[in-house]
């Protein structure tokens, strides 16, 4: 199957030894089968870790990312570094999609489904069976989309 759209989805705690590494030969690869679109859920963690990488590869490659906002200021509640870490970033996708004007219920959810549903696969950093990362998994799973675990 050709993977053209790749959603990310992960964990918002990384341990000390997540390896990028890791991520820059994934992401490679799939660029190199032809992957031309990522989309990033822009939560802390592993969605902002995933993006620097691609940030890096568009010096590189020629692709294009979507920066999926669940709702207008999500990232009022993050920490600093990764509040700085995202307006950095942000500025490299090449487009932006806001799912909500403001926090509604469910809206995490519905952005995680935006995602999967517009994506032909999901790379996915996921240690857990609960949580919205093992939900977004289940859900492509389901959908019969390609999980591509790290």
């Amino acid at each position: 199957m050709t993977i053209r759209t790749c959603a990310l989805t992960g964990h918002r705690d990384l341990p000390s030894d997540f390896d990028k590494n890791a991520l820059y030969d994934l992401f490679e690869d799939l660029l190199k089968r032809g992957c031309d679109c990522f989309l990033c859920g822009m939560a802390q963690g592993f969605d902002l870790a995933a993006l620097g990488v691609l940030v890096d590869l568009k010096r590189k490659y020629r692709f294009t990312a979507e920066a999926c906002i669940p709702y207008e200021g999500h990232e009022r509640g993050f920490a600093p570094a990764e509040k700085r870490k995202l307006r950095e970033l942000l500025p490299w996708c090449d487009r932006k999609t806001v799912l909500f004007g403001s926090y509604q219920k469910g809206c995490f959810l519905a952005r995680d489904r935006y995602m999967v549903d517009c994506a032909d696969a999901v790379v996915a950093y996921c240690r857990r069976e609960t949580g919205g990362t093992a939900y977004t998994v289940r859900y492509a799973e389901k959908k019969g989309k390609e999980v591509i675990r790290l």
